[in-house]
């Protein structure tokens, strides 16, 4: 059987490669990548994969059975219709079954809800595409929290308007394993997965950042109005209000969904006690 995964270049494509290199041969995985240099030192074959070059995906999909559809980072209403280049040329070239990765979130009333309804109408076409499925809907990355520290420790606070919302925090390792069993085994088809660790407040996210970087952080929250104001006079109006928005589902619980990580793994999601833990060893 022969495996492709789109956006291989991408931190979770590439995670995603790294977990199937442990369950089966690497000459069997093929990646897929806008920019194909990119993903050179995966150690496996890459293969154009532009969402937007119908034409080089057919081609790159010969001879692949099963597929990984990264969803893609462009605004929504493009992204749909990327999508369905992927899903059609899959088609064309005889693939056998589609695994998408989608998101939790709010479907309505946030500012990141547009980016979840493009997804949920992938994931329809996904479903409708007369091909073997599997859905994922993955937690919210923890990666980022992680790359923030230096900002938070100046900072002293971490400040969001996740409020006393919980969030079903996710590892790009922890998926990347699940979405290996769920391309190589039958029993997942025809499945929707949401795929996430326990879920946690922003006030013991502080905890196990203090316990692990030796800070004092405390959480402060924001109204969503502030926060977009702060997030996109740092990171742009689009990716600004996205993130915004996200933390906006948190508040209102639409992020502390049940998890089926074990389904889809085979095993429970690591624990946060053990992933900051592991942090620890590290440095």
């Amino acid at each position: 059987m022969k495996v492709a995964v789109t956006a291989a270049s991408g931190q979770l494509g590439a995670s995603i490669i790294k977990a199937l290199i442990e369950a089966m041969p690497k000459e069997n995985i093929i990646g897929l990548a806008r920019t194909p240099e990119r993903a050179k030192n995966l150690g496996v074959e890459i293969r154009p994969g532009d969402y937007e070059k119908p034409d080089d995906l057919e081609q790159s999909l010969q001879g692949i059975d099963t597929l990984l559809l990264v969803s893609g980072m462009d605004a929504p209403d493009k992204r749909i219709g990327q999508h369905r280049n992927v899903i059609d040329a899959a088609k064309r070239a005889d693939v056998k079954k589609i695994v998408y990765t989608s998101v939790q979130g709010a479907e309505e009333g946030t500012a990141f809800s547009p980016i979840i309804q493009s997804n949920r109408q992938t994931e329809q076409d996904v479903r409708e595409s007369g091909l073997d499925w599997v859905i994922g809907r993955n937690g919210i990355y923890i990666e980022p929290d992680i790359e923030y520290i230096e900002n938070y420790k100046k900072a002293g606070v971490i400040t969001n308007c996740a409020g006393e919302g919980k969030c079903g925090y996710t590892t790009r390792g922890e998926l990347g394993f699940a979405y290996a069993r769920m391309l190589t085994e039958d029993k997942h088809n025809g499945q929707t997965y949401n795929l996430n660790g326990e879920a946690l407040t922003q006030t013991q996210l502080a905890e196990y950042l203090n316990a692990t970087y030796h800070t004092h952080l405390t959480y402060v929250p924001l109204s969503f109005e502030d926060y977009q104001a702060e997030r996109i006079a740092e990171l742009g109006e689009f990716l600004g209000t996205v993130i915004a928005g996200i933390y906006q589902g948190i508040s209102e619980g639409k992020v502390d969904n049940p998890s089926h990580y074990q389904e889809a793994a085979g095993r429970e999601h690591q624990s946060w006690g053990d992933y900051f833990a592991d942090i620890e060893t590290e440095d």
